[in-house]
């Protein structure tokens, strides 16, 4: 029985400081409905889907605290109509938010909504967090200050099974999907394996690997990407960049470790952005894309406003690529690798004499 799963990225153009939850949700909704027309199994949205990039301003607790999501998004009053009709459709989602624990601790998260068991299968909160704890001096500069609203997130990079996705084809209707029973299931080769990171996790080749180790088969990652940001990445005192140069290199830089990480550990990558001009000033890449494990991009956005793309992700093509360049159990020497956990910084060798 065939592997393959239809998947769909759903790029968000931007969500300005004004926006309101409801309105976006409503977006998000006819990109749903878009997916599901295609036949889509599956729809990635982007990191912190709901809302402006905040972390850009600083913001007193009072000012931060309505960009966090308190609760239960299935039962919370401005998204359980989201998840209710990706239940209705047969389609699963995952999704990038602002969590607030009930111990008080903020999280950048994303979740994975199953629409067969109308369950949260998995969570993931973004580890590579970037940029500084302090705003920067300089009142022009543009701040990321995801060290200073979040926690590193402290559940791993665990993969884990979707349900009723293997061996169905998704045509649009009212009814649910029909469980299968264990020899269907067997045949199938078992559920797929997924797993999450979340924008700058993407540029940290460890977090692939650990997912790949676990027989990840499709890497989700969504991400708002600033495409000119001097203070963080693409420019310096010996290399100055334009702005148009700067948003050009940071899209190639997203392809980069987006199709090589997918090559180096043989498996799809799904990627979606939130892109466009937020407020007025702050410019975000686009670049959502569908890539197989050779790297090959299947399917990429055209522009930098709310857009679906979908591609056919036949999950046996992992196989070829972890039975023969990257089998990691005949080639891997992990005795050769202490430093990459032993060592957090750089430990220059001596210099000559």
């Amino acid at each position: 029985m065939a592997h393959t799963i239809k998947i769909a990225a759903a790029q968000l153009g931007p969500n300005h400081l004004t926006s309101r939850r409801e309105d976006v949700v409503d977006r998000m909704l006819r990109l749903l409905h878009e997916a599901a027309s295609y036949g889509a199994q599956f729809v990635l949205f982007p990191e912190l889907a709901f809302v402006t990039f905040f972390p850009r301003y600083v913001l007193t607790p009072e000012e931060l605290e309505p960009f966090f999501e308190h609760g239960d998004l299935l039962t919370s009053p401005t998204t359980a109509a989201f998840f209710s009709e990706a239940r209705r459709l047969s389609v699963d989602v995952s999704l990038g938010f602002a969590e607030r624990t009930p111990e008080g601790e903020g999280f950048n998260t994303s979740i994975y909504y199953s629409a067969s068991t109308h369950s949260i299968l998995s969570k993931y909160r973004k580890i590579h967090l970037p940029g500084f704890v302090d705003p920067l001096p300089d009142p022009n500069a543009i701040n990321q200050l995801e060290k200073k609203y979040f926690q590193p997130g402290n559940l791993g990079f665990t993969a884990f099974r979707a349900p009723a996705l293997v061996g169905i084809t998704t045509e649009h209707s009212d009814s649910t999907k029909v469980p299968r029973s264990s020899s269907e299931r067997e045949a199938m080769r078992g559920d797929p394996i997924f797993g999450m990171i979340i924008c700058n996790d993407r540029r940290w080749p460890e977090a692939w690997r650990c997912l790949a180790l676990q027989g990840t088969e499709v890497v989700f990652c969504g991400y708002n990407t600033q495409g000119y940001c001097p203070e963080l990445a693409g420019t310096s005192p010996h290399k100055p960049q334009t702005k148009a140069e700067a948003e050009a290199a940071a899209l190639v830089d997203h392809l980069l470790v987006m199709q090589s990480n997918c090559y180096m550990n043989s498996v799809f990558g799904v990627c979606a952005a939130k892109a466009g001009l937020e407020d007025g000033n702050f410019d975000l890449i686009g670049g959502s894309s569908i890539i197989d494990p050779k790297g090959k991009i299947l399917a990429m956005t055209e522009t930098r406003g709310d857009e679906v793309i979908v591609a056919d992700c036949d999950l046996d093509e992992v196989k070829y690529g972890r039975s023969a360049i990257f089998d990691f159990d005949r080639h891997r020497r992990v005795e050769a690798y202490a430093l990459i956990t032993g060592q957090t910084g750089v430990v220059e060798p001596p210099f000559l004499r």
